[in-house]
């Protein structure tokens, strides 16, 4: 049972957009069974936080709620009782909360969508002794999501202040008693080069192959209505740029292994396709949760899947695949270019050691030259 609900919780982890997190899990039990139903909850919420937090690529900021919830319900009476647990605390007591029924709650929301360019070149060391891919690209991926959470955001074009109102300036929509969503359309800016306040230094190291993820993500995010701030709006988006492309290669890999096996030995050249993200609606919702499906996969599948995480039937044409194909390029460095790229290091380290001691071969040179015109000079 805990393993299953982990694997849930990471399934439906993925298919929710920016803005979006699992807060709970909840449990269907006779009255016999509510006090070990009790403790199997918690002992599940931290269990799906603990494997949630393990798959992530960034932070959860100081000032978040760190409290879960375990909804505990009666099958025989129906009764709901909602306690709250702090997972970022082991030793945390349950504590009383009240659980109620909103209507349209999320009619509303305020999305934010961008496309994001993405081109990631992760080297394998010829050092390292095996080549753990899956390893390779997420410590990769992590270097490349400190890029983004450094990224400028233009939202509507503009540069807008993080304690401003995201709404400043717009028209709200009112009236949420149907789903009506307003998008804020973001462009993202990588920064090129670090500030002047950090020093870089670059390094020469010898690969035996690389990993390339190359082609253009979407990315979307929703966001209260009330008065929301644009850092609120700026995170949400952010934390799904990293988790889209992250799930991708972690559900990349995944089918690698069913069909290829966990222990491949030979890395030949390969190109492999990424899922596609699609977005699907909720009905009485102006929220669309995602999923990911490769080529192969039939809207059938896709549609059981979500009947599956979220007892949500979905009709074929409400099915909207969001991107092109993006690729994951795997190239081994063949004998010949890596004696090549050998050269190529020898000439590099002779240029840069020349570079480092062109002052003491100039400085040579003027001694040598003031020596020759002084004996000269005192000769005649």
């Amino acid at each position: 049972m805990d393993n299953y609900t982990r694997q849930s919780g990471s399934t439906v982890s993925r298919m929710l957009p920016g803005g979006l997190l699992v807060l709970g899990v909840f449990i269907i039990a006779s009255p016999e069974l509510s006090k070990d139903s009790q403790n199997a909850l918690r002992k599940l919420i931290f269990s799906v936080e603990k494997s949630l937090t393990k798959r992530r690529l960034w932070k959860p900021a100081e000032e978040e709620v760190s409290d879960r919830a375990a909804l505990q319900i009666c099958s025989a009476t129906k009764k709901v009782v909602c306690r709250t647990y702090d997972v970022q605390d082991p030793k945390s007591s349950a504590k009383p909360a009240d659980w109620k029924y909103q209507s349209a709650l999320s009619a509303s929301w305020l999305a934010l969508d961008c496309t994001v360019n993405v081109n990631i070149h992760i080297p394998l060391l010829a050092t390292s002794p095996n080549h753990d891919l899956e390893k390779n690209t997420k410590n990769g991926l992590n270097r490349w999501s400190k890029q983004i959470e450094d990224s400028v955001f233009l939202i509507n074009g503009q540069v807008k202040d993080d304690d401003t109102e995201l709404l400043e300036g717009q028209k709200k929509l009112r009236g949420n008693t149907q789903a009506s969503t307003q998008f804020s359309d973001v462009k993202v800016l990588t920064q090129l080069s670090q500030g002047s306040s950090h020093r870089s230094t670059a390094t020469v190291q010898v690969c035996s192959a690389s990993i390339n993820l190359k082609g253009a993500v979407k990315c979307r995010a929703y966001i209260h209505n009330n008065k929301p701030k644009v850092k609120e709006a700026i995170q949400a988006l952010k934390r799904d740029i990293i988790n889209t492309l992250s799930d991708r290669c972690e559900i990349l890999f995944e089918d690698l292994i069913i069909n290829e096996g966990p222990h491949k030995k030979n890395f030949e050249r390969e190109y492999h396709v990424l899922p596609q993200r699609l977005f699907v609606p909720v009905a009485g919702s102006s929220v669309m949760l995602s999923d990911y499906k490769f080529g192969d996969e039939t809207a059938g599948e896709i549609q059981e899947r979500f009947v599956e995480m979220f007892d949500q039937s979905v009709q074929a044409e409400d099915i909207h695949i969001a991107e092109e194909i993006n690729t994951v390029n795997i190239c081994p460095v063949t004998d010949n270019t890596d004696n090549a790229q050998q050269k190529q290091l020898t000439k590099a380290t002779l240029l840069l050691k020349l570079q480092q001691n062109m002052g003491v071969v100039i400085a040579a040179a003027v001694a040598v030259f003031a020596s020759i015109f002084s004996f000269n000079y005192f000769s005649d």
